[in-house]
């Protein structure tokens, strides 16, 4: 595990307003029970909370749903049709969003769960909307839990579309 030290002094964060966290489902997800890597999960909100602590906002970019809800509805996560990827991300998003808010919520760290599609930061309205709340958030103090919103996605489940979401 890597761990951020806000303090390092390489000040590499000290012009930095808000840092955006992107998380894997590699990384999240034991493989082989998929289920929470809960000891990783710990270890990165402890350091969420070190950065918080030392003035920083943090937006968090999460995958995993899909292979949670894949565990959770008992289906096989290898070539899922959309309608079951589909599924396996409405299921999964609310153990990925409670993992995160029960994680953060051990160091005193609000959270909220935002859900975006293309469109979503692609067209102007919805992406000044999208852009308004998570910086309301962010000034009161939550980290916002950022995931593609896969239950309407279509091409892009295929891919997943959270990196260019953390970009």
């Amino acid at each position: 595990m890597v761990s951020i030290n806000p303090s390092a002094e390489t000040h590499l964060f000290d012009h930095t307003k808000i840092i955006v966290i992107k998380v894997g489902s590699s990384l999240l997800v034991d493989n082989d029970r998929n289920v929470i890597n809960t000891v990783w999960l710990e270890g990165i909100a402890s350091d969420i909370a070190a950065l918080k602590d030392s003035g920083k906002n943090v937006v968090v970019v999460s995958s995993g749903a899909i292979v949670l809800g894949c565990r959770l509805l008992k289906i096989q996560n290898n070539n899922l049709k959309l309608k079951e990827k589909q599924a396996a991300a409405a299921a999964g998003q609310v153990l990925l969003a409670h993992a995160w808010m029960d994680a953060l919520r051990t160091h005193q760290v609000q959270t909220a769960q935002i859900l975006l599609s293309p469109d979503d930061t692609e067209t102007r309205r919805k992406h000044i909307n999208a852009r308004t709340t998570m910086l309301a958030l962010l000034q009161l103090g939550a980290v916002p839990v950022v995931n593609e919103n896969d239950t309407v996605a279509t091409a892009e489940i295929r891919f997943g579309d959270n990196d260019r979401l953390a970009a």
